[in-house]
């Protein structure tokens, strides 16, 4: 009560105690309209733990001798490979997920132009998880973008 009787007298005190309030509701709006972060470590793998950890170990190669990938270009690997016990890519992705909570792989983020593409590697000890150290080779190219500009046809 005493922070709104000083926000109604007026004066520099009523300035820092109006601010003081702004920045406190600010605050708390922020912090509530976002999303909390799930806890990695607590993934449900969707089969047996030794499956996991079997399925994991192939997902784990695929990773190390691919280098950096993203999901789409690691389901393409992982339908090559064979690996039994992937059911689907939503389930590869729950099984990227579990094994990103174990430390087995990180996620990092590199800018291709305007886009960001999100990059499974190997966790190793010296890693710096917000540093991507290799360039990804991307096997998907896109075309170059033709505006209205390209369109107009000159008389």
């Amino acid at each position: 009560m005493a922070l709104f009787r000083a926000a109604s007298g007026g004066g520099a005190p009523a300035k820092a105690a109006a601010e003081l309030t702004a920045g406190w509701m600010a605050m708390a709006v922020r912090s509530f309209s976002r999303k909390r972060a799930e806890d990695v470590r607590k993934i449900n793998p969707k089969v047996p733990r030794e499956e996991a950890y079997e399925i994991s170990e192939g997902l784990m190669k695929i990773v190390k001798d691919h280098g950096p990938l993203t999901v789409s270009n690691t389901w393409n690997r992982v339908k090559e490979a064979g690996i039994n016990g992937v059911n689907s890519k939503t389930h590869m992705k729950i099984l990227l997920k579990w094994m990103r909570g174990r430390s087995m792989l990180k996620l990092s983020c590199a800018r291709v132009g305007n886009t960001k593409k999100f990059l499974y590697s190997i966790k190793t000890e010296d890693d710096d998880d917000s540093v991507v150290t290799e360039k990804p080779v991307l096997e998907t190219a896109k075309a170059p973008f033709k505006g209205k500009k390209a369109m107009k046809i000159k008389h």
